[in-house]
């Protein structure tokens, strides 16, 4: 069977319909105060792009994105989007948004590769932002300010659910707790990051973790990020620490294990892209369209990120798994298990 944890003692505290009314009042009431928090207009995204030209996530590196030809189109390759990190960042230019403002759309994706369990789909659906920041804004303070931000739309989602919903329960802290990667690294050094990241969590109920994708004290990285949209390898003159970027994690109390609920953080400048690129020793992606723009100064300072949906929604209405929130395909042995466990899979 694919990966599944039963939670211990569950019981979904809403019905179907009752949760699908759930699912629709968080996704309004939150994207309106994500945009108004950060001062952000939607805008209409594409589901899939042509494939060769730098714009699609890369995600780690290693995922593989699902292709197709376009027959009046002499059979050129387009792939569905991975997430719309680069894409964003271009729109910015596209629309000369202004500094201090900024997009978000609904991104829907497919990640064939994703390992099935309780919080990964191949189906994902999030809120992706993007917004213009100056050249001063690229700081760790910076970044801690919008985090701060989007925490805040969070806990104002948690008390309206519960105000809404008499049987869901708060559960978040009034304030985020912030920390570097290698901090926790230091802080736990026996243990492996998935791990570090459920004690923090746990401890503190929501934290962000700064510094994903660069390497730590013992050599190898926090997790694994691509070297063209997130800045993980700039130095804080204040900490001597690398890193501009990081996740979102709350303690889930159904799971009772750390639950990311967003990746993001400011994004590479023309230097950071250009020794990324030389440290993960992809210099050949310069020549891609994205990449070009980029470096040829045609794109504004940024900084961005996706929250997941399904994921704020099955953490709001304390769900066990994101099938219970969102339509895909799941194994059947999962399904079967899941039902015998009083989760419902859509």
């Amino acid at each position: 069977m694919s990966r599944l944890t039963i939670p211990a003692n569950y019981s979904a505290l809403m019905d179907a319909s009752q949760t699908e009314l759930g699912i629709k009042f968080i996704k309004d009431f939150f994207q309106q105060s994500l945009a108004s928090a950060l001062r952000l207009r939607r805008v209409t995204a594409p589901l899939f792009v042509l494939s060769g030209t730098g714009i699609n996530d890369d995600l780690s590196g290693t995922e593989r994105p699902v292709r197709f030809a376009i027959k009046d189109m002499g059979d050129a390759k387009a792939e569905i989007v991975h997430s719309l990190a680069k894409w964003k960042r271009m729109t910015l230019a596209d629309y000369a948004v202004q500094r201090g403002f900024g997009i978000y759309t609904d991104m829907n994706a497919i990640r064939a590769d994703e390992e099935l369990d309780n919080l990964h789909s191949m189906y994902v659906d999030q809120w992706d932002w993007e917004a213009v920041i100056g050249p001063e804004d690229r700081t760790v303070d910076y970044l801690k300010q919008v985090v701060t931000r989007i925490y805040n739309a969070i806990l104002q989602t948690e008390y309206m659910v519960c105000e809404r919903f008499p049987a869901i329960s708060p559960v978040l802290p009034r304030e985020i707790t912030f920390i570097h990667s290698e901090e926790l690294r230091k802080l736990y050094p026996d243990k492996e990051p998935k791990e570090r990241e459920s004690l923090i969590t746990k401890k503190y109920g929501a934290v962000f973790i700064i510094g994903i994708g660069g390497k730590l004290g013992d050599g190898k990285p926090h997790d694994l990020r691509a070297p063209d949209y997130d800045d993980w390898s700039t130095i804080d003159p204040k900490t001597g620490l690398a890193g501009l970027n990081g996740d979102i994690m709350l303690w889930n109390p159904v799971l009772e294990t750390a639950f990311e609920l967003s990746s993001m953080g400011i994004r590479v400048d023309t230097e950071a892209m250009k020794r990324q690129l030389e440290m993960s020793g992809q210099q050949k992606r310069s020549e891609l369209y994205f990449h070009r723009r980029l470096l040829g100064g045609e794109l504004p300072l940024s900084i961005g990120g996706g929250i997941g949906q399904s994921r704020l929604c099955m953490f709001m209405l304390r769900k066990g798994h994101i099938g219970e929130i969102q339509a895909s395909i799941w194994p059947d042995d999962m399904r079967r298990e899941c039902r015998k466990h009083g989760m419902a899979l859509i």
